[in-house]
């Protein structure tokens, strides 16, 4: 059975960094990219960033300059760096996992729960 499980939310002030954690189970994590979603409330869910199984990223230009992403295949766990973070970051984050194409389409077969990001001003 996969699972997704992210962890690292929380309730932060603007301009604060906050570090984001997805451990996968059951697949063979080195060989699927990994994405991240944010959903705010009342807007659809959009795509954060994509990393491959190559470590290669792509970003959403509203984050790009102030989130890393990077992955530990040996943990089986994906990360998401958030810096200077604004209250529009508000939202739930959810990881997923799937082929590149799919993870940045937002067609992936797997999905975590979500964690709860709130900025304050």
């Amino acid at each position: 059975q996969v699972q997704l499980v992210e962890s690292g939310g929380g309730l932060v002030q603007a301009w604060d960094s906050l570090t984001l954690s997805c451990s996968a189970s059951g697949l063979p994590f080195i060989s699927y990219a990994v994405g991240w979603f944010r959903q705010a409330p009342g807007k659809e869910r959009e795509l954060v960033g994509a990393i491959t199984r190559y470590g290669i990223t792509n970003y959403a230009d509203s984050v790009k300059d102030r989130f890393t992403l990077s992955r530990d295949n040996a943990k089986k766990s994906a990360y998401l760096r958030m810096s200077s973070l604004k209250p529009e970051d508000t939202a739930v984050y959810y990881c997923t996992a799937d082929s590149f194409r799919n993870v940045l389409s937002g067609a992936s077969a797997y999905w975590g729960q979500g964690t709860k990001v709130t900025v304050s001003s």
